[in-house]
Parts: structure tokens; sequence; C-alpha cells
């Protein structure tokens, strides 16, 4: 008898019990799994590429806005002179925003760094994205402060506008008044692009 028990709770708990009784996709499964997922790919990535995109933009303005500051703020509490542009390899500062750029003390306000009259780099900023784009003016080559803050010398004022490839709705900009006060672009519109003091879309031509 007890044989027969022993027999009957080994047949109960053979591996043959455990077995699924489907394993693996069917053809059919498969295809469908695969086109959800092509169609959630196509859907993602787009998206994702965007956000980077929007997200760079507006890190770059802020840390511009930043640098800005610190060069008015530096030029009003120390009552001195102060440039934010780009330097060449001469000291000399040029056209060329999209490179990193520098805010010096600028004692004569010719924008040209000379260590040698005492002057010094205060904060640099890292280029940006090779495809991307930053202009200012036209032919603007600096930022100056005088140490009322307002701007000095001519041809100082102007708007940055920076523009990411292929993204021109994420252009955005920040306009530096003679005044010395920023501001920053917005979209007064509501149509998904940002517009200058003008009511004009930014573009980086």
């Amino acid at each position: 008898m007890d044989f027969i028990m022993y027999k009957q709770i080994i047949s109960t708990f053979s591996p043959r019990h455990f077995l699924p009784l489907y394993s693996g996709f069917t053809l059919v499964e498969l295809m469908i799994t695969v086109s959800i997922t092509s169609i959630l790919i196509g859907i993602a990535v787009p998206n994702y590429s965007s956000f980077i995109c929007k997200l760079r933009v507006n890190n770059e303005i802020s840390e511009l806005n930043r640098l800005l500051l610190i060069a008015r703020n530096t030029a009003i509490n120390n009552r001195q002179t102060v440039t934010l542009c780009h330097l060449d390899e001469s000291g000399k500062c040029d056209t060329n925003w999209h490179q990193q750029l520098s805010v010096f003390i600028d004692t004569n306000a010719n924008k040209i760094y000379e260590p040698n009259l005492n002057e010094y780099i205060l904060r640099v900023k890292s280029k940006i994205k090779t495809t991307d784009k930053l202009h200012y003016g036209i032919g603007r080559t600096g930022v100056i402060y005088a140490a009322t803050g307002r701007l000095a010398g001519w041809g100082s004022n102007g708007t940055f506008r920076y523009c990411p490839l292929n993204y021109q709705n994420f252009n955005r900009g920040i306009r530096v008044a003679t005044s010395g006060r920023l501001y920053i672009t917005t979209d007064t519109d509501h149509d998904g692009k940002d517009e200058d003091r003008n009511g004009k879309e930014l573009t980086c031509r």
C-alpha cells in the first residue's frame, strides 16, 4: 500500500506536470511584436532628439546669460572696464562667438587681453556644439561693460542668437541693451518659436 502511494506522489510531481502549454512566440505574434516595437522607436527617437536639443539650447543660453551677468557685475563692483568676447591667438577679440568665450578685465577698453597691464581673465565658457551657431549683431567683436554697468564704446549692444542645426523652432537669444541690461527672448505669440523685441522670429543668417 505504501509503495503504491509513493508511486502516485512521484507521478504527481513528475516534470511533465510543470511543462508549459506553449513555448516561445508564434510567427504572427513575433511579427506583431516587431511592428509595435518599430512604431514605438519611430515615435520615441525624434522626440528624444528634440528634447536633448532643446535642453542643450536652454543650457547654452543660461550659461551665456550668467557670463554676461558676471561681466557686468564685476565692472560695477570693481569699478573697472570688463569685456566679453572670443580671444584669438594674439589675445584680440574677434567675431568667432561659437568658440570659447572669455570675460576679462580690459583696463583700456580696447578689446585686447593684455596681461602686462594687469588685465586678467575672470571666467571662460566652452565653445558650443560644432553644428550649432551663435551670432552677435553684424561684425560685433565684443561686449564691453563700463564701470557704471552700461555698455562702453560703439557697437557693443545687440542680440545674441543661438541656432541649433535642423531645429529652427528652438532658436533662442539674449538682447544686450545699451544700459547693460539683459533680456532673454521668449515666445511672445505662443507659436512655439522665440521672437526678438520687435516681434520677429530669431534667425542666424
